[in-house]
């Protein structure tokens, strides 16, 4: 029987409040700091990923933890509403939904998480039927989810026994330890790293190099890794040759979940069978397109509408 899903992918959901842009420095003292947007908007590294996937064609199914409350069913909601199966959602009844408040300053953002249910998720809210029937696993925020983070190797295992292929986006580490021990067991069942450019230097100890020596690097561990780099565009490694892409212009309204369109789209890439060159091309056009408007999901592209952008910047043959 053929996979039901094209992509599961495992990790954080939560509403995001972004806000901005801030030029002054963020004021206390009950003082009252005025900005020009404010925008609530699905988000979590992993939901924004499944929407970005399904947006571009894929049959999408996102499993994880959120609370038995409003923002639980917003959240449940809006995935719905992209196209995502959300019958792994599981909704906790007595811990919250994880809240995220954005605030932008020009192209950087500070991020303000209350944890809610992240720590609380983990293996057993993954179904097992799900594991089987999908033909790739995708899995975010490891750092955020130490518990999900643990079983993370025993749910590539069962999902590669069945022939599926398998992604990790690191995201950021909010401790700052950058956990390499607990990491590598997971490494060596990823097929595909997808880190940004900072955080490719803090997983494979780098800073002060070129993105593209710890690129290298983590091709060492992970068969391919494909790396954000902002304006500058992305780059990928196999461990032996080095790919580039310059991206594409736009103009930016909201880099908020860029990385994760990103990601939606060089997965959409390799799961329609495009060489990793295309890939790389076609993930820098959904990141850079997905910021034309505020919040993560708001301007992710269709498939047609990224193969466009490529054909006409002269980057995909039509």
């Amino acid at each position: 029987m053929p996979p039901t899903f094209d992509l599961l992918v495992i990790g954080d959901a939560n509403p995001d409040v972004i806000v901005g842009p801030l030029d002054p420095p963020l004021a206390f003292g009950q003082r009252e700091q005025l900005v020009d947007s404010g925008a609530l908007t699905l988000g979590g590294s992993a939901a924004i990923t499944a929407c970005g996937a399904a947006r571009l064609g894929l049959r999408v199914a996102f499993a994880g933890r959120v609370g038995d409350d409003g923002a639980g069913h917003y959240m449940r909601d809006r995935l719905a509403a992209h196209g995502v199966d959300v019958q792994g959602l599981h909704l906790d009844s007595a811990l919250p939904t994880p809240l995220t408040v954005i605030v932008t300053r020009g192209d950087d953002r500070a991020i303000l998480t209350s944890p809610g249910t992240l720590a609380a998720t983990s293996g057993r809210d993954i179904p097992p039927h799900l594991l089987t029937s999908a033909r790739h696993l995708h899995a975010a925020s490891f750092f955020l989810m130490p518990g999900l983070a643990a079983d993370l190797p025993d749910l590539f295992d069962a999902a590669r026994a069945t022939g599926a292929t398998t992604s990790l986006d690191t995201n950021d580490d909010p401790s700052g330890r950058w956990d390499r021990a607990a990491l590598a067991p997971v490494l060596a069942r990823t097929d595909l790293l997808l880190p940004n450019a900072a955080e490719a230097h803090r997983l494979a100890g780098t800073d002060g190099t070129s993105v593209a020596d710890a690129a290298e690097l983590l091709a060492r561990q992970v068969p391919l890794v494909a790396v954000k780099n902002g304006p500058d565009g992305a780059l990928c490694h196999d461990g032996r040759t080095l790919l580039t892409t310059a991206g594409i212009r736009v103009t930016p309204q909201d880099a908020v979940g860029a990385g994760d369109s990103f990601d939606a789209g060089f997965l959409a890439g390799r799961l329609t069978g495009r060489p990793i060159a295309e890939a790389l091309d076609l993930a820098a056009a959904c990141g850079a397109l997905s910021t034309r408007a505020a919040g993560g999901t708001t301007a992710q592209p269709t498939w047609d509408e990224a193969l466009t952008h490529l054909t006409a910047n002269g980057d995909i043959p039509s």
